[in-house]
């Protein structure tokens, strides 16, 4: 019986069977002695090469699976601004009819149109204040694309 060492010795006394001898676990590590650095080098760089592009397929499809909970999300809130604008229309017919009661029906209409114009301004002011605080440069992300550089940098030396 026949066991190869680590070392390259082949012995045929030994065997993991109970009599004394040891036997070693393959290694995780792939063989590398033989090798070239510059192999070793291409090899690197085709393996990150390799990460990368798996790294950028997992992210592509987290962003889909995001994208399409976001789009159900999208269309359940354009059905509820839907709604809301139904409130809308109705609530001002109905506070132009309470209104006409009171005044006559123009005088009625401008004022709800009034109260309109002062909600649409307020709306508008606060969002486009709320507009220029997004920063549209992903920050997270290029301070750790910076980081992964620096990481890269020893490994290829």
């Amino acid at each position: 019986m026949s066991s190869t060492y680590e070392g390259g010795y082949q012995g045929s006394d030994y065997s993991a069977t109970g009599d004394g001898g040891a036997t070693t676990a393959p290694s995780p590590y792939p063989d590398v002695t033989d090798q070239s650095v510059g192999s070793l080098v291409g090899r690197l760089s085709t393996d990150l090469s390799k990460l990368m592009s798996q790294e950028l397929a997992l992210a592509k499809a987290e962003m889909k699976e995001e994208a399409k909970k976001a789009g159900v999300a999208g269309g359940m809130l354009a059905g509820a601004g839907l709604a809301g604008l139904m409130v809308a229309i109705f609530g001002t017919a109905a506070l132009m009819y309470i209104l006409d009661t009171q005044l006559s029906l123009p005088w009625a209409a401008v004022i709800v149109t009034v109260l309109w114009a002062i909600v649409g301004a307020l709306l508008f002011v606060m969002g486009r204040k709320k507009l220029q605080e997004v920063n549209p440069k992903p920050e997270q992300t290029v301070e750790s694309l910076k980081e992964d550089k620096e990481w890269v940098k020893p490994q290829k030396n």
